[in-house]
C-alpha cells in the first residue's frame, strides 16, 4: 500500500496526539483544551497563519505552498471535528477518558490527529502551489459548529474554493475507503409533540380524553407517512423515541409528550414528511378530541457529495489503498454537519475504515490507530494533487 513513508515515520507521534486528546474529551463548543492543543501544534509546525475562536472555539491553520497557485484552483479546505460525546467510556484502555461521563465515542480524536499529521507534513514539504486551510471544528455532535464557523466567515476570509471531510467507519476494513457522489448522509430534524387531553380517574375513562391512548394512536399513524406517503424508492425515517405521560397507575394523565427524529435524503421528501406530520397530528386530534401541538425543528441538512470532487477523492483514495479497497457506499441515515460546508462550497466527504470495532457512539468504541497512516496520507495526496506545483 503506497502510504507516504514520512507519514509512517510520524505515526507514533500522531498516535500520541490522539491518545492525549482521547484522555481529555470535551463537549460541543467547550473544546478549549483541545483547541489550544491544536493551535499550539499548528504554530510549532510553522503554519503561515493560525486563527482561533472562529465559530466560538474553532481553529484554522493556513499553509502556503512553495509556489503561488498556477491553475484555477488556489485554495482548498480540509476539515476535522474536535468534540466528544456525553458517554461513560467502557474500554479499559491505558489512555481512556479521564473525564467522567465524557468520551471520544465517534473518533473525532482520530480525525483531529490525522489532520494535524497532514498539517505537519505539508508545512515541512510545501510541495504544492496555492494554499491549504486546515479546519478544526467544534460542536459537530448536535451543535452545528460547521455553520457557526461559516457564519464567522470561514469560507470567504480564507478564500476556500473546495472543501473536504473525512469520517471513520466501523465495519469498513482498515486501509479501505468508502464514498459515493450525491446524498451520502441524511438531514436530521427534531419533532416535539404535546398532547393535551382530559385527565381523570382510571376507573372512569369515559369521562376523560386519554392522552396516553391518543399518543399511541398518533405514533402508529405517524409510521404510515413513510410506508404510505413517501415513494418506496426514496428514503425516510420517522422515529418517536420518547413518550412521557403520567406518574400514577390509577390516573389518566392530562398531558402526554412525544419526542422524535426525522431523517430524509432529499429536500422534497423532507418537506413532504414535515407537512404530513402536521396533517396526521391534526387528524388524530380531530378524531379523539385532544389538543395536539407539533413543534418541528429542522437540523442538519443532507450531506451531498459533489460529483467532480467525489471523483477526485476516489482517485486519491485508490492511489493510497488500491482499487479494490475503495468502494461505493449506499447513503447513511445518520447526520453530519459537514453538510453546511458542502452547501457553501463544492467538495466531498469520505469514510475511512476503522476495522471490526464497536459502533460509533458506543461506550466500547475506539478509533483504530492503524488507520492513521491511510487517513493522513489521503489528506496529503489530496492537497498535492489538487494544488499540483
Amino acid at each position: 500500500m503506497p502510504v507516504i513513508n514520512r507519514v509512517a515515520d510520524l505515526q507514533p507521534e500522531i498516535m500520541a496526539w490522539r491518545h492525549d486528546i482521547h484522555q481529555h474529551p470535551e463537549l460541543m463548543y467547550d473544546v478549549d483544551r483541545t483547541a489550544a492543543f491544536v493551535a499550539e501544534r499548528l504554530r510549532e509546525f510553522g503554519c503561515d497563519e493560525v486563527v482561533t475562536g472562529l465559530g466560538r472555539t474553532g481553529v484554522v491553520g493556513v499553509i502556503r505552498g512553495r509556489k503561488p497557485a498556477s491553475g484555477e484552483l488556489k485554495v482548498i479546505g480540509l476539515r476535522a471535528d474536535m468534540d466528544a460525546l456525553p458517554i461513560e467510556e467502557a474500554t479499559d484502555l491505558p489512555y481512556a477518558s479521564k473525564v467522567p461521563g465524557k468520551m471520544h465515542a465517534c473518533g473525532h480524536d482520530g480525525h483531529t490527529a490525522m489532520l494535524l499529521g497532514a498539517a505537519r507534513y505539508l508545512a515541512e514539504t510545501r510541495n504544492f502551489a496555492g494554499d491549504v486551510v486546515v479546519i478544526f471544528q467544534p460542536a459537530e455532535e448536535g451543535g452545528a459548529g460547521a455553520a457557526a464557523m461559516i457564519k464567522d466567515g470561514l469560507m470567504d476570509r480564507f478564500g476556500i474554493e473546495q472543501v473536504y471531510g473525512m469520517h471513520n467507519g466501523p465495519g469498513i476494513p482498515v486501509g479501505a475507503f468508502a464514498i459515493s457522489p450525491g446524498p451520502i448522509m441524511a438531514s436530521t430534524d427534531s419533532v416535539d409533540i404535546r398532547i393535551e387531553g382530559v385527565g381523570g380517574h382510571a376507573a372512569r375513562p369515559h369521562m376523560c380524553i386519554d392522552s396516553v391512548l391518543v399518543g399511541a394512536q398518533l405514533i402508529n399513524a405517524l409510521q404510515s407517512i413513510v410506508s404510505r406517503t413517501v415513494d418506496p424508492l426514496e428514503a425516510a425515517v420517522v422515529s418517536i423515541c420518547e413518550f412521557h405521560a403520567g406518574n400514577a397507575r390509577n390516573v389518566i394523565p392530562q398531558v402526554a409528550e412525544l419526542k422524535g427524529t426525522v431523517r430524509t435524503l432529499t429536500a422534497e421528501v423532507r418537506d413532504l414528511v414535515e407537512k404530513r406530520i402536521h396533517e396526521v397530528a391534526a387528524g388524530v386530534a380531530q378524531s379523539t378530541g385532544a389538543k395536539i401541538t407539533v413543534d418541528y425543528e429542522r437540523g442538519y441538512p443532507v450531506v451531498v457529495n459533489h460529483a467532480e470532487q467525489t471523483e477526485v477523492a476516489q482517485r486519491i483514495a485508490r492511489d493510497i489503498a488500491g482499487d479494490a479497497n475503495v468502494v461505493s457506499m449506499p447513503p447513511l441515515m445518520g447526520a453530519e454537519d459537514f453538510a453546511y460546508m458542502l452547501e457553501a462550497r463544492p467538495g466531498a466527504f469520505i469514510f475511512i475504515g476503522n476495522g471490526d470495532s464497536a459502533g460509533l457512539h458506543h461506550p466500547a468504541y475506539n478509533f483504530n490507530d492503524d488507520a492513521i497512516v491511510y487517513g493522513t496520507s489521503y489528506w496529503i495526496k489530496l492537497v498535492e494533487t489538487q494544488l499540483a506545483a
